[in-house]
């Protein structure tokens, strides 16, 4: 059985990415909360070279149901050709904070 909410993982290249990519999810009610983590750096290795950024991590919580529209919304703002997105289910919660979540996040 699918979890019925999700918590995702984005990373931006900034804070101030990540505050303008979360206010839009949350305005368009794709997401219900964004939390941007200021202050981290990826190491990964692109097209055969390693690379060392400073980067922000977003944790986005959301509806199973509003997954393909957050999704597409995310590719199309992100300034990254193949960012990170990372969908991770979850297992249980708060049941208020899983209503809070239902109120708001639009699956329709």
């Amino acid at each position: 059985m699918e979890a019925d909410y999700l918590v995702v993982l984005v990373t931006v290249a900034s804070a101030e990415a990540g505050v303008a990519l979360g206010r839009t999810l949350v305005e368009e009610r794709l997401a219900a909360c964004v939390q941007v983590i200021p202050g981290g750096t990826a190491i990964y290795r692109w097209q055969g070279e390693l690379y060392t950024d400073p980067m922000a991590q977003l944790i986005i919580k959301t509806r199973r149901p509003a997954w393909p529209s957050l999704h597409a919304r995310i590719l199309e703002l992100h300034s990254d050709e193949t960012p990170e997105i990372l969908a991770l289910p979850v297992a249980d919660g708060l049941p208020a904070y899983l209503r809070w979540l239902d109120e708001n996040v639009s699956t329709g």
